[in-house]
């Protein structure tokens, strides 16, 4: 079914009062504020002359633990770009689709004609629903999805739950308690179900065609961000104005950071945490399923990625 066809039904759903189950397979439950340096100061009473709020020209739609917060962050460097300030989930979660586009619109920055308004939501690849709902706003939109070694990812996915799980107390698990049960691979484990690239990307090509969806490498974007920020800047037909020097090594968080408007920044300190050592029949188990998958994705995106 297309996007218009569906549309006019989608649009109407929003105005039922209706409070229904969060979808909890596809997102993180632990949002993080984005501490990013707006050029425009977000004051409702008094917007800057000139600007207005707007339904985003571009979405990052994920994939978590891809490097989508570093992606929005180095973005928010260009003057044109006006980057919401936190994770929305208004296409996955259904309490936040129906309240309304409106409700949506409020929370996007005030940006300047020639801005373009950028949100983020890494929940949004692996959501079944939020494909539809995105093309029912606009077809016709950007979407920008950033994707790492998808083992990798696994291992990422754990790490931020450990860490999360440890600082509310709570009881943690080693990492191949998880991935293996009775065993075999546990394929049904969240953090494995977020790596199949194909099977979710199947998903968004039923609603957008592939050359709106761009796709940054995010093992890339760590090691040289820039020539894959060029690549974004032209997808969205921005004019360049990202440059070597607005990025500097760490030597002592061990990735690049931000050098922008005479400030530097780095991304949260929860980001870049060291990765467990994972045992290596598991690890191989887990690299050797996931394999085939990549390989179909390869055939979807027509492209591949140097991912083991």
């Amino acid at each position: 079914m297309t996007c218009y066809l569906v549309s006019a039904f989608l649009l109407a759903l929003q105005t039922l009062a209706v409070s229904s189950e969060l979808i909890q397979a596809d997102f993180d439950l632990t949002l993080e504020p984005l501490d990013l340096d707006s050029e425009i100061p977000i004051n409702a009473s008094s917007p800057p002359p000139g600007t207005s709020k707007r339904e985003p020209h571009s979405i990052i739609i994920g994939v978590r633990k891809g490097g989508t917060r570093a992606l929005l962050e180095m973005l928010d460097i260009h003057p044109e770009v006006a980057a919401a300030a936190t994770e929305v989930h208004f296409f996955d979660w259904d309490e936040n689709y129906a309240k309304g586009f409106e409700w949506y619109r409020d929370l996007m920055p005030y940006s300047y004609p020639h801005q373009i308004t950028i949100e983020k939501t890494p929940g949004y690849f692996t959501s079944a629903l939020a494909p539809e709902r995105i093309c029912a706003m606009n077809s016709s939109i950007k979407l920008l999805l950033i994707l790492r070694d998808p083992a990798e990812r696994v291992i990422s996915d754990y790490t931020q739950v450990y860490f999360n799980r440890l600082e509310n107390h709570k009881p943690v698990q080693a990492i191949e308690n998880l991935l293996v049960r009775n065993g075999a691979l546990n394929t049904r484990y969240k953090a494995i179900q977020r790596s199949l690239y194909d099977v979710h990307m199947r998903n968004w090509l039923r609603h957008f065609p592939l050359e709106q969806i761009h796709i940054v490498d995010g093992d890339a974007l760590i090691r040289d961000p820039l020539p894959e920020l060029q690549k974004v800047e032209r997808f969205l037909n921005l004019p360049p104005r990202i440059i070597s020097s607005n990025f500097y090594f760490n030597q002592t968080k061990g990735f690049y950071c931000i050098r922008s408007d005479g400030r530097e920044r780095c991304l949260h300190e929860s980001k870049g945490r060291p990765h467990p050592a994972v045992n290596s029949t598991v690890l191989q188990q887990l690299r050797s399923y996931l394999q085939e998958h990549n390989r179909t994705f390869f055939r979807l995106v027509k492209r591949t990625f140097d991912w083991q």
